[in-house]
Protein backbone atom coordinates (compact mmCIF):
# COMPACT_ATOMS: atom_id res chain seq x y z
CA UNK A 1 0.00 0.00 0.00
CA UNK A 2 1.67 3.50 -0.76
CA UNK A 3 1.93 6.21 1.37
CA UNK A 4 -0.47 8.94 0.58
CA UNK A 5 -0.24 12.33 1.87
CA UNK A 6 -3.70 14.64 1.44
CA UNK A 7 -3.00 17.92 2.29
CA UNK A 8 -4.26 21.28 2.27
CA UNK A 9 -8.13 20.41 1.02
CA UNK A 10 -9.49 24.18 1.23
CA UNK A 11 -13.04 21.93 1.29
CA UNK A 12 -16.18 25.32 2.48
CA UNK A 13 -14.57 28.11 0.22
CA UNK A 14 -13.64 28.97 -3.27
CA UNK A 15 -10.70 26.37 -3.42
CA UNK A 16 -10.02 23.06 -2.85
CA UNK A 17 -6.67 22.12 -2.79
CA UNK A 18 -5.28 18.49 -2.44
CA UNK A 19 -1.58 17.72 -2.07
CA UNK A 20 -0.95 14.33 -2.08
CA UNK A 21 2.26 12.25 -1.82
CA UNK A 22 2.62 8.36 -3.10
CA UNK A 23 5.39 6.95 -1.68
CA UNK A 24 6.02 3.29 -3.39
CA UNK A 25 8.93 1.87 -2.24
CA UNK A 26 11.77 3.45 -0.81
CA UNK A 27 13.05 4.31 -4.51
CA UNK A 28 9.77 5.48 -6.64
CA UNK A 29 6.94 7.32 -5.57
CA UNK A 30 5.26 11.24 -6.71
CA UNK A 31 3.85 13.59 -5.35
CA UNK A 32 0.34 14.96 -6.60
CA UNK A 33 -1.54 17.76 -6.53
CA UNK A 34 -5.52 18.41 -7.15
CA UNK A 35 -6.62 21.90 -7.80
CA UNK A 36 -10.27 22.74 -8.09
CA UNK A 37 -11.36 26.75 -8.47
CA UNK A 38 -15.00 26.97 -7.87
CA UNK A 39 -17.21 29.16 -10.07
CA UNK A 40 -17.52 31.74 -7.20
CA UNK A 41 -13.87 32.48 -7.74
CA UNK A 42 -13.32 32.61 -11.10
CA UNK A 43 -16.11 34.77 -11.41
CA UNK A 44 -14.74 36.96 -9.21
CA UNK A 45 -11.22 37.15 -11.10
CA UNK A 46 -11.14 34.57 -13.82
CA UNK A 47 -7.41 36.31 -14.85
CA UNK A 48 -6.11 35.83 -11.85
CA UNK A 49 -7.36 32.43 -11.84
CA UNK A 50 -6.17 31.20 -14.99
CA UNK A 51 -2.73 32.50 -14.32
CA UNK A 52 -2.29 31.08 -10.83
CA UNK A 53 -3.53 27.51 -12.34
CA UNK A 54 -0.76 28.77 -15.06
CA UNK A 55 2.00 29.34 -12.83
CA UNK A 56 1.70 26.02 -10.61
CA UNK A 57 2.13 24.40 -13.61
CA UNK A 58 5.09 26.15 -14.73
CA UNK A 59 6.65 24.91 -11.76
CA UNK A 60 5.98 21.78 -11.47
CA UNK A 61 7.34 21.21 -15.13
CA UNK A 62 10.76 23.20 -13.66
CA UNK A 63 10.68 19.83 -11.51
CA UNK A 64 10.17 17.00 -13.77
CA UNK A 65 6.27 16.63 -13.46
CA UNK A 66 3.79 16.35 -15.56
CA UNK A 67 -0.06 17.87 -15.56
CA UNK A 68 -3.68 17.92 -16.58
CA UNK A 69 -5.98 20.63 -17.05
CA UNK A 70 -9.51 18.78 -16.09
CA UNK A 71 -10.95 22.02 -17.20
CA UNK A 72 -10.54 25.52 -16.91
CA UNK A 73 -11.06 25.48 -12.94
CA UNK A 74 -9.59 22.05 -12.55
CA UNK A 75 -5.67 21.11 -12.68
CA UNK A 76 -3.88 17.52 -11.45
CA UNK A 77 0.13 17.68 -11.37
CA UNK A 78 2.17 15.05 -10.86
CA UNK A 79 5.82 15.03 -9.58
CA UNK A 80 7.90 12.03 -8.99
CA UNK A 81 10.66 11.00 -7.00
CA UNK A 82 13.00 8.36 -6.21
CA UNK A 83 14.31 8.67 -2.52
CA UNK A 84 13.48 10.55 0.73
CA UNK A 85 15.48 13.50 0.43
CA UNK A 86 14.19 14.44 -3.21
CA UNK A 87 10.78 14.48 -2.21
CA UNK A 88 11.94 16.51 0.24
CA UNK A 89 13.91 18.84 -2.07
CA UNK A 90 11.13 18.91 -4.93
CA UNK A 91 8.59 19.56 -2.41
CA UNK A 92 10.11 22.47 -0.78
CA UNK A 93 11.10 23.92 -3.75
CA UNK A 94 7.51 23.49 -5.23
CA UNK A 95 5.74 25.56 -2.33
CA UNK A 96 9.07 27.92 -1.94
CA UNK A 97 10.68 28.21 -4.96
CA UNK A 98 14.06 29.72 -5.30
CA UNK A 99 14.55 33.02 -6.74
CA UNK A 100 16.30 31.72 -10.02
CA UNK A 101 15.45 34.31 -13.18
CA UNK A 102 13.00 31.88 -14.05
CA UNK A 103 10.94 32.13 -10.97
CA UNK A 104 11.46 35.50 -10.60
CA UNK A 105 9.77 35.82 -14.20
CA UNK A 106 7.29 34.06 -12.71
CA UNK A 107 6.45 35.54 -9.76
CA UNK A 108 6.06 39.08 -11.62
CA UNK A 109 3.69 38.02 -13.99
CA UNK A 110 1.76 36.26 -11.23
CA UNK A 111 0.75 36.92 -6.88
CA UNK A 112 0.13 33.28 -5.64
CA UNK A 113 -3.58 33.47 -5.76
CA UNK A 114 -3.91 31.50 -2.12
CA UNK A 115 -1.37 31.98 0.09
CA UNK A 116 0.51 29.39 1.86
CA UNK A 117 3.86 28.18 2.77
CA UNK A 118 4.68 24.70 3.55
CA UNK A 119 8.19 23.07 4.31
CA UNK A 120 9.13 19.23 4.96
CA UNK A 121 11.86 17.56 6.53
CA UNK A 122 12.37 13.82 6.49
CA UNK A 123 14.82 11.47 8.71
CA UNK A 124 15.18 7.82 7.64
CA UNK A 125 16.32 4.84 9.17
CA UNK A 126 17.54 1.85 7.66
CA UNK A 127 16.41 -1.65 9.37
CA UNK A 128 17.87 -3.96 6.78
CA UNK A 129 14.06 -5.04 5.88
CA UNK A 130 12.21 -2.37 6.28
CA UNK A 131 13.31 1.22 6.45
CA UNK A 132 11.54 3.67 9.01
CA UNK A 133 10.04 7.09 8.09
CA UNK A 134 10.19 10.36 10.39
CA UNK A 135 7.98 13.00 8.58
CA UNK A 136 7.77 16.41 9.68
CA UNK A 137 5.87 18.86 7.78
CA UNK A 138 5.14 22.95 9.03
CA UNK A 139 2.18 24.88 6.99
CA UNK A 140 2.58 28.36 7.35
CA UNK A 141 -1.31 29.19 7.06
CA UNK A 142 -0.96 32.89 8.88
CA UNK A 143 -1.53 34.82 5.44
CA UNK A 144 -4.27 32.75 4.33
CA UNK A 145 -6.74 34.03 1.51
CA UNK A 146 -7.05 34.59 -2.02
CA UNK A 147 -5.85 37.51 -3.44
CA UNK A 148 -5.87 40.04 -6.54
CA UNK A 149 -2.71 40.76 -8.06
CA UNK A 150 -2.77 43.71 -6.60
CA UNK A 151 -2.74 42.50 -3.29
CA UNK A 152 -6.63 42.76 -2.15
CA UNK A 153 -8.33 40.13 -0.18
CA UNK A 154 -10.70 38.80 -2.45
CA UNK A 155 -11.82 36.30 0.17
CA UNK A 156 -11.01 36.36 3.42
CA UNK A 157 -9.11 33.59 5.79
CA UNK A 158 -12.09 32.59 7.76
CA UNK A 159 -13.72 31.92 4.24
CA UNK A 160 -11.44 28.85 3.59
CA UNK A 161 -11.97 27.35 7.23
CA UNK A 162 -12.07 23.26 6.18
CA UNK A 163 -8.65 22.23 5.75
CA UNK A 164 -7.27 18.86 6.27
CA UNK A 165 -3.79 16.96 5.84
CA UNK A 166 -4.03 13.17 5.38
CA UNK A 167 -1.46 10.52 6.20
CA UNK A 168 -1.66 7.11 4.83
CA UNK A 169 0.80 4.37 5.27
CA UNK A 170 1.39 0.76 4.90
CA UNK A 171 1.88 0.27 8.58
CA UNK A 172 3.36 1.01 11.45
CA UNK A 173 1.74 4.77 11.11
CA UNK A 174 1.76 7.11 14.25
CA UNK A 175 1.66 10.69 15.00
CA UNK A 176 4.10 12.14 17.17
CA UNK A 177 3.48 15.24 19.35
CA UNK A 178 6.15 17.10 19.67
CA UNK A 179 6.79 20.62 22.10
CA UNK A 180 6.46 23.00 19.38
CA UNK A 181 2.51 21.87 18.94
CA UNK A 182 1.59 24.97 21.31
CA UNK A 183 -1.50 24.05 20.09
CA UNK A 184 -2.36 20.32 18.87
CA UNK A 185 -4.00 19.89 15.99
CA UNK A 186 -7.65 17.55 15.61
CA UNK A 187 -6.66 13.77 15.02
CA UNK A 188 -8.69 11.45 13.30
CA UNK A 189 -7.46 7.61 13.45
CA UNK A 190 -8.14 4.20 11.38
CA UNK A 191 -6.05 1.78 10.47
CA UNK A 192 -3.18 2.96 7.89
CA UNK A 193 -4.26 6.48 8.19
CA UNK A 194 -4.25 9.85 10.08
CA UNK A 195 -5.85 12.68 9.53
CA UNK A 196 -5.14 16.27 10.90
CA UNK A 197 -7.54 19.15 10.92
CA UNK A 198 -5.10 22.55 9.76
CA UNK A 199 -6.30 25.62 11.29
CA UNK A 200 -5.79 28.61 9.18
CA UNK A 201 -3.78 31.63 10.59
CA UNK A 202 -1.40 29.59 12.30
CA UNK A 203 1.57 27.57 12.16
CA UNK A 204 0.07 24.21 11.41
CA UNK A 205 3.09 21.30 12.46
CA UNK A 206 2.66 17.86 11.72
CA UNK A 207 4.58 14.83 12.54
CA UNK A 208 4.91 10.95 12.25
CA UNK A 209 6.42 8.09 11.52
CA UNK A 210 5.75 5.11 9.55
CA UNK A 211 7.74 1.84 7.58
CA UNK A 212 8.23 0.75 4.29
CA UNK A 213 9.96 -2.54 2.84
CA UNK A 214 13.40 -2.29 2.35
CA UNK A 215 13.51 -4.39 -1.45
CA UNK A 216 17.26 -3.83 -1.29
CA UNK A 217 17.67 -5.20 1.67
CA UNK A 218 14.96 -8.06 1.20
CA UNK A 219 16.64 -8.71 -2.35
CA UNK A 220 20.24 -8.92 -0.62
CA UNK A 221 19.26 -11.57 1.85
CA UNK A 222 16.74 -13.26 -0.60
CA UNK A 223 20.25 -13.64 -2.56
CA UNK A 224 22.28 -15.19 0.03
CA UNK A 225 19.56 -17.48 0.85
CA UNK A 226 19.55 -18.90 -2.51
CA UNK A 227 23.56 -19.10 -3.05
CA UNK A 228 23.61 -21.10 0.09
CA UNK A 229 21.01 -23.31 -0.81
CA UNK A 230 22.99 -24.01 -4.49
CA UNK A 231 26.21 -24.56 -2.09
CA UNK A 232 24.00 -27.00 0.10
CA UNK A 233 22.92 -29.07 -2.64
CA UNK A 234 26.51 -29.04 -4.53
CA UNK A 235 28.23 -29.96 -1.36
CA UNK A 236 25.69 -31.18 1.15
CA UNK A 237 26.34 -29.18 3.53
CA UNK A 238 26.88 -25.34 5.02
CA UNK A 239 30.06 -23.46 4.24
CA UNK A 240 32.49 -23.21 7.25
CA UNK A 241 30.78 -25.57 9.20
CA UNK A 242 33.03 -28.94 9.61
CA UNK A 243 31.31 -31.89 10.03
CA UNK A 244 34.08 -34.48 11.14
Amino acid sequence: MPLFLGLLTLLSGCVRYDVGVNFYQQHRGEIVQHIRLSEQLTSLSETEANKWLDSIENRSKLLQGRTKRVSGQELIVTIPFSNGRELTDKFNEFFNPKLTKVTQALQEDNSDLVQLKAEMSIKQSNWLFFEQNRLNIQVDLRALGVLSKQGNIIISPGSLVDLEFALNAPWGLNNIVTDQESQPLNLTESENQLVWQLKPGQINIITASFWVPSYLGLGTVGIIFLMLLGFLAKYRRFPGINYS
